[in-house]
């Protein structure tokens, strides 16, 4: 059965592309275009009452939330393709600390810079520089962390690649590239190197191309 994700163009949505190819999973992409509200029509809230993506399609299951659907796909297909979880409980800890470090803490600040710096222009609303320069100001106290945390592990779990590191991924690449804000990864060293290793595999590759 081909899983499908809906609204697979957005950034959200890419962390489940990521997995999904980590995981050697078949899926094909559905569009849904949130500038012309198709998130909203009532077709689409009977999938994602919420109005936002991604949501997948797996035969007749249904799930929403990326950080659900990628913990889900990585458990259900643990013995196909990358190991995301960890290969002990203790690991599997450390992976779903950092996934909700990713969530509450990185999240939510990078989400207001794209807002602010990207989104917003597009939509008419102007720039709330104050608020811009707040989220980068407290940012930069989350990726002091970061850079602590990977003095000591090549990533943010240990020493192998999980879906706490899959998960930064596509709003990173928003932070160096749309955003402008490449030098909060660059001025920090165990930082820049984590962020080249995981933007280089072949996955994320797959991800940009389509």
């Amino acid at each position: 059965m081909v899983v499908k994700v809906y609204g697979a163009a957005f950034t959200s949505p890419k962390r489940v592309l990521l997995c999904l190819i980590e995981k050697g999973i078949e899926f094909e992409t559905v569009p849904v275009d949130l500038f012309k509200g198709e998130h909203k029509s009532p077709e689409y809230l009977k999938l994602q009452p919420f109005g936002s993506v991604p949501v997948v399609k797996d035969g007749d299951y249904t799930l929403y939330e990326s950080r659900a659907i990628i913990r889900y796909y990585a458990e259900k297909y643990r013995h196909q393709g990358t190991e995301l979880l960890g290969q002990t409980i203790e690991e599997r800890g450390l992976v779903e600390q950092w996934l909700e470090v990713e969530g509450q803490s990185y999240h939510p600040l990078l989400y207001q810079l794209v807002m602010q710096i990207v989104f917003n222009p597009l939509i008419g609303v102007p720039r709330d520089e104050k608020a811009i320069k707040e989220c980068e100001a407290k940012l930069a106290s989350v990726l002091d962390i970061y850079e602590e945390r990977l003095s000591k592990s090549k990533y943010l779990a240990g020493d192998f690649f999980s879906l706490a590191d899959l998960s930064h991924i596509p709003f990173t690449e928003l932070l160096v590239t749309k955003v402008g804000k490449e030098y909060m990864i660059r001025d920090r060293k165990h930082v820049s190197a984590w962020w080249d290793e995981i933007s280089s595999r072949p996955s994320w590759k797959k991800v940009t191309e389509m």
